[in-house]
């Protein structure tokens, strides 16, 4: 069994184990092919960027924060989302971000019509592809992205009503290789 195989067994075998852990422990694999980390334990730091002041975790049975990384030899995969809420407007979360960001290069702000936290990993795309605005820039949550295709912070904020403050999502993609190596 090629070493790919054997890590794309491994992740087959794992994922559905982890899914249902009711623990909530981080599963740690090392082995001589690669190693696996799977938990809940994602938060602002492990993504690179600090907590906005005052914020605490946002409590959403249906959406856990994620920390997933998994790497071999020739390929490797790191994503951490976590979701927060603040008492704060969103302009002052976005101020705060906008200016952590800039330590990772050009932060573009982007209106979103809907939650687009995630970052297209298409194999057919460079990882050095800078990343951009989708759609029609006209949406009510507003996204603030650094990085390139292959290497990304992301912070998406929802506007809604002021009086119940405002929920946030931080995210951090890094993958080196190609997965489809896998």
């Amino acid at each position: 069994m090629t070493r790919h195989c054997a890590i794309a067994l491994l992740l087959f075998i794992a994922l559905p184990a982890f899914a249902q852990n009711s623990n909530e422990k981080p599963l740690d694999v090392t082995s001589s092919m690669g190693d696996l980390h799977m938990g809940k334990d994602a938060d602002a730091q492990k993504a690179g960027l600090p907590l906005y002041p005052g914020a605490h975790p946002k409590v959403d049975p249906n959406n856990d924060p994620l920390n997933f990384g998994v790497l071999t030899e020739s390929f490797g995969m790191k994503l951490v989302v976590a979701k927060y809420e603040s008492a704060d407007s969103p302009a002052k979360i976005l101020a705060f971000y906008r200016d952590k960001m800039k330590k990772y290069g050009k932060v573009l702000e982007c209106d979103d019509a809907n939650d687009n936290t995630s970052v297209h990993s298409d194999d057919d795309k460079d990882a050095s592809t800078p990343l951009k605005c989708q759609g029609d820039n006209r949406g009510p949550v507003k996204t603030l992205k650094v990085g390139t295709e292959g290497n990304a912070h992301i912070v998406s904020i929802e506007s809604g009503d002021a009086s119940k403050g405002t929920t946030f999502a931080i995210v951090y993609f890094h993958r080196r290789g190609k997965s489809g190596d896998i």
